[in-house]
């Protein structure tokens, strides 16, 4: 199972944002591919910032600790807002969803089905 690897003269690095419990995630891993599960995207080696003594963003650490021993996570594919290929690495970080914020709205059904009307 996981991710069928490609030998590359680099190594990518890709940011992958999706919802999860009301929040939007932003991770980065070096493999994001289609996941043996139907319905899932597989992301494979997470990448998380050094440690530091001097600056510790709380969030990151957040991650970190969620993710610990984890090698291969899948996420459901309608929870995947976007992933994008990138040269540098940013910080990882969960972004609360509040009821104003427009710059990302969760949708009120699942794809596929419409919603009802009484």
């Amino acid at each position: 199972m996981g991710i069928r690897k490609t030998t590359t003269t680099r190594e990518r690095l890709y940011r992958v944002q999706f919802l999860n419990q009301g929040k939007v995630y932003e991770i980065y891993a070096r493999r994001v591919g289609p996941s043996d599960i139907f319905g899932f995207v597989a992301i494979e080696g997470l990448v998380f910032g050094e440690k530091s003594l001097v600056v510790i963003d709380p969030s990151e650490e957040r991650l970190k600790n969620e993710f610990d021993g984890v090698p291969l996570t899948h996420v459901p594919l309608h929870a995947v807002i976007r992933i994008d290929e990138v040269k540098k690495q940013g910080s990882a970080k969960i972004i609360a969803i509040d009821g104003n914020s427009d710059n990302v709205v969760g949708l009120p059904f699942a794809p596929g089905s419409a919603p009802r009307k009484n």
